[in-house]
């Protein structure tokens, strides 16, 4: 069960991270940074499946391929963004944290807009 393994690390990187914090504040950061990859790396055959369910259905549908790139790269901003806000917070600065999330979410718009759009155009010619 990689669930076990992933909230092993967690709790482990919390307490490394508690230990330290007082001695040496910048090597907590280290740690907690080194915690979230080793998370990361644990989650990565997930993703792979994610992307071969996401390809399955663009393949099954008919859809366009750019549909399914954009929609990948606009869920890895999201969560790259998420964490790299999280790791400013843990940090102390939540006001760069602030500024990564507004930023992504800005981002996130401006990458959905050829899918709203051509939403738009097929509710378009839907309608009489």
């Amino acid at each position: 069960m990689d669930i076990i393994k992933i909230v092993g690390i967690g709790l482990i990187t919390v307490i490394a991270s508690m230990l330290v914090k007082p001695i040496k504040p910048e090597v907590s950061i280290i740690i907690g940074l080194c915690g979230g990859i080793l998370i990361l790396i644990q989650t990565i055959n997930y993703v792979v499946d994610i992307i071969d369910a996401f390809s399955s259905i663009v393949d099954k549908t008919g859809l366009d391929t750019g549909l399914l790139k954009t929609l990948l790269k606009i869920i890895g901003v999201g969560y790259l963004t998420e964490f790299s806000a999280n790791l400013c917070n843990d940090a102390g600065s939540s006001s760069v944290a602030d500024k990564i999330l507004f930023a992504g979410k800005i981002i996130i718009l401006v990458m959905a807009l050829p899918i709203v759009t051509s939403i738009i155009e097929i509710i378009v010619e839907i309608l009489p």
